[in-house]
């Protein structure tokens, strides 16, 4: 399993090579100047020559010195792919493969095949990391970055003052009780005995009992109408019959 930071170095010295072999052929096309090199495209059948000529020696020039330093790779290669893809179709497709072939100049499509699939790696995101593009990106990233955390601690700042600019809540007061208001009702304590139940310190009903009383069942109730009559007789003087009155001195 490659590791990445030695892929992003050898992705770096592809770009280098590649953008020097694209840089070459640009200047030389520059230098031989662009009128000489539209007639020469002319010569090989390659349609709209003085245009094609300027597209090829600019893009080839400068989008080769934007892969030595990894700006704008999705672009540039797509750019120089078109460039490789034009020189393949119009000029090298029908001279074969090679070059130089048995020392003859074949004028193959060997060079432009590789360049061509290499600029489109390198658009496809085959660059690494090591390119000025990615070094924008991450600034941008970090500046961004830096932004959200000063947003964030403005905005919590912004809330502390907020918290403070806040009168306190006042606390709810009870209204007085008037002199025209029912007392409120009072449950009973735990400690007080309630009114349906008997205290502990009250003697029972039993024990106020007379002796002879035996309780309030119904069944004794003729008892206690006996009593009383007994009390009724020992309490009353007898009355003497009619006859003794009449006798009596």
């Amino acid at each position: 399993m490659r590791s990445r930071p030695f892929y992003d170095v050898v992705a770096a010295l592809a770009r280098l090579g590649v953008g020097i072999v694209f840089m070459a052929h640009g200047w030389q096309k520059i230098e031989a100047g662009i009128t000489a090199t539209g007639r020469t495209f002319d010569g090989l059948g390659v349609p709209l020559p003085t245009a094609a000529a300027v597209y090829s020696a600019f893009v080839e020039l400068l989008g080769g010195a934007a892969l030595i330093v990894g700006l704008g790779l999705p672009v540039t290669g797509a750019l120089l792919f078109l460039d490789m893809a034009g020189a393949f179709v119009f000029v090298h497709a029908d001279q074969g493969l090679f070059m130089v072939d048995e020392g003859a100049a074949r004028n193959g499509y060997e060079l432009v095949l590789a360049l061509g699939m290499a600029s489109l790696v390198f658009a496809a995101g085959g660059g690494g990391r090591l390119t000025l593009d990615q070094w924008v990106i991450g600034k941008r990233l970090r500046g961004a970055a830096a932004d959200d955390d000063e947003d964030d601690a403005a905005s919590f700042v912004e809330s502390l003052r907020q918290a403070e600019l806040k009168p306190p809540k006042k606390p709810r007061r009870t209204p007085k009780p008037r002199a025209s208001d029912p007392p409120a009702a009072t449950e009973p304590s735990a400690t007080e005995p309630s009114a349906t139940e008997p205290s502990a310190t009250e003697p029972p009903a039993t024990q106020n009992r007379p002796a002879d009383d035996p309780g309030d069942d119904v069944l004794v109730a003729g008892r206690r109408k006996a009593s009383h009559r007994r009390r009724s007789s020992t309490t009353q003087p007898i009355k003497p019959p009619a006859g003794d009155d009449k006798t009596s001195p």
